[in-house]
């Protein structure tokens, strides 16, 4: 068995992180965990913000937590993976991502102005999933389910009630597949939740094909 969190911020680029992406690393092996998926926020006002000019700029600024976090897990003996938190301008929805690598995010610009329809669209026939992260959240409403393939029902960040009942019984009516993730930002967030695996991912596309597939064995809940 294997276990992964699937939903983790780093201060390198998501605004609102307070944990550095190689302090994350050890402190997640120190936990027990055999991987890590990096979702940090992908966004317009993240990318608006930068004071880089190409894409390709903007891109790599994009990467730092997640290559930190990458080469101090092949130190350290545990596996770290892309993935992003993807919100569109039309709304405050947000998507975690898995399936992509770095030249997914090199050759797809400007993701955010798209919206859930024209992206899953566009990835219909790529090993990309798209799961809604805390669907539940003031401010924020369940997506078509058409346009997902699953629902994080489990978001562990203490300082957010994410009603986490109420997309489990979402998931369960439309039949789509079930994730927990921490949603780390902040210390207190280690080890909130999490997903225990029957194989042992390669790379993100691996990691998408077990997903689909049912080799999900466990969800890990704080509470």
């Amino acid at each position: 068995m294997y276990l992964y969190d699937v939903h983790i911020h780093t201060s390198e680029v998501s605004f609102c992180g307070n944990v550095d992406a190689k302090t994350v690393v050890h402190m997640y092996k120190k936990a027990g965990y055999d991987g890590l998926v990096i979702t940090d926020h992908y966004t317009g006002d993240y990318f608006e913000a930068l004071r880089v000019g190409s894409w390709k700029d903007k891109i790599n600024e994009f990467l730092r937590g997640y290559r930190i976090a990458l080469q101090e897990g092949q130190k350290l003996g545990i596996n770290v993976l892309l993935g992003i938190e993807l919100r569109f301008d039309e709304n405050w929805n947000d998507y975690l991502i898995y399936g992509i690598d770095e030249n997914f995010l090199y050759e797809n610009r400007y993701l955010y102005k798209m919206n859930i329809k024209t992206f899953r669209d566009y990835v219909q026939d790529t090993p990309v999933l798209i799961y809604q992260a805390h669907p539940f959240r003031v401010g924020i409403f369940p997506e078509n389910p058409e346009y997902l393939d699953g629902i994080e029902v489990y978001n562990g960040n203490p300082r957010h009630d994410s009603r986490n009942e109420k997309a489990a019984e979402y998931a369960k009516h439309y039949n789509l597949k079930m994730l927990s993730g921490s949603d780390f930002h902040q210390t207190e967030d280690l080890a909130r939740g999490g997903i225990v695996l029957s194989e042992a991912p390669k790379d993100s596309i691996e990691f998408t094909r077990l997903l689909a597939g049912g080799h999900v064995n466990r969800l890990i809940r704080s509470d």
